[in-house]
């Protein structure tokens, strides 16, 4: 039985995009925990919750590419790294509609590269958790929702295929023929403190409900997606890890979806985000601005349960919709106050 207060103590630990939303989120949770947390960076991007709360002064940040097999190997035989957090990728539906190259370059050349440089020195690691997303599925009817892990990938569009094809590779790698411990996690759109890419829906709208800048909708609202919260998605991480690490025959190669099963038009989002920040009379623009605008090169409907996951991990989200939403508004509400106005 896994001790889970003392776990992560003293382990080493490798995160790949630890100066992302999620990473810099799940390097601060390992570091409490008493990890010894390297993280991959390739541009010093100090606008990011890394910087922000000072996590780079308690982490090893590596220069370096993922792309680059070798100096992945490199990190993991020197280091002695026991898990593997992949977290890093070209995550922008819109930067695959424009430059579908980079997209699949960083998406599935850094998997496969991050997988051949652990093949490279896999003695010492217990665990290895890879990021996808429910882009992966493709587009499925309104009916067929939500997604099923076992669902065919059919992807449509170069993030999206990206993504699945990160996902097959992933899963390769646990076959018998490399026996690597790897699982692959396809989650809905995750939120909260700390996402400071201003062109995701939360963050772009918080800002602008708190008054410091204007939010301009880029679709008519209808396409319904589900939203997890990010310290669920950071506990959940956490939890696998430990598992796999434990029972690497019970759980290796397995693909996990997690969602809330609580589906939400973006119109329903808008609505909550200014609704709680007090901003209900501001709305009715933001409706007729939907009103004229057409989404193009996304999915209408994606969202997924968690019953694989609860089944295996005993897991279940542990906030609301709202719940996060309110604590997400808090967190920017005093980093926008610090930026603008200190």
């Amino acid at each position: 039985m896994i001790d889970r207060n003392n776990y992560w103590y003293g382990k080493n630990v490798l995160i790949t995009g630890i100066n992302g939303f999620i990473g810099g989120n799940l390097a601060k949770r390992l570091v409490q925990k008493g990890a010894t947390v390297y993280g991959v960076i390739r541009n010093i991007k100090s606008d990011s919750i890394l910087f922000y709360e000072e996590l780079n002064e308690k982490v090893v940040l590596v220069n370096g590419d993922i792309t680059d097999k070798d100096f992945i190997a490199r990190i993991i035989s020197e280091a002695t790294i026991q898990s593997v957090f992949h977290l890093a990728a070209q995550v922008e539906v819109g930067v695959g509609l424009t430059n579908p190259y980079l997209t699949f370059e960083t998406n599935i050349k850094g998997t496969y590269s991050i997988l051949e440089g652990i093949r490279q020195c896999p003695n010492h690691i217990e665990s290895i958790i890879m990021a996808s997303t429910d882009k992966s599925y493709g587009s499925y009817p309104k009916e067929s929702m939500p997604y099923k892990e076992d669902y065919p990938l059919i992807p449509k569009y170069p993030y999206d295929v990206s993504k699945a094809c990160a996902d097959m590779i992933s899963q390769s790698y646990a076959t018998e023929v490399f026996n690597l411990p790897v699982i692959v996690t396809r989650f809905c759109n995750i939120f909260g403190p700390g996402q400071l890419n201003f062109s995701a829906i939360f963050p772009d709208s918080i800002r602008s409900c708190l008054g410091y800048g204007e939010f301009i909708p880029r679709g008519d609202g209808s396409q319904i997606r589900d939203y997890i919260f990010i310290d669920d998605v950071v506990e959940l991480y956490l939890t696998m890890s430990e598992k796999l690490a434990q029972n690497a025959n019970k759980f290796r190669g397995h693909v996990y979806n997690a969602g809330t099963n609580s589906p939400k038009s973006v119109h329903e989002v808008l609505k909550t985000v200014y609704s709680l920040t007090g901003k209900q009379s501001n709305f009715h623009k933001i409706e007729e601005l939907m009103k004229t605008k057409k989404t193009i090169g996304e999915i209408d409907c994606q969202y997924m349960d968690f019953e694989k996951v609860n089944e295996h991990f005993d897991w279940v989200p542990s906030h609301s919709f709202e719940d996060g939403v309110r604590k997400t508004i808090k967190w920017y509400d005093t980093y926008l106050n610090k930026k603008y106005e200190a």
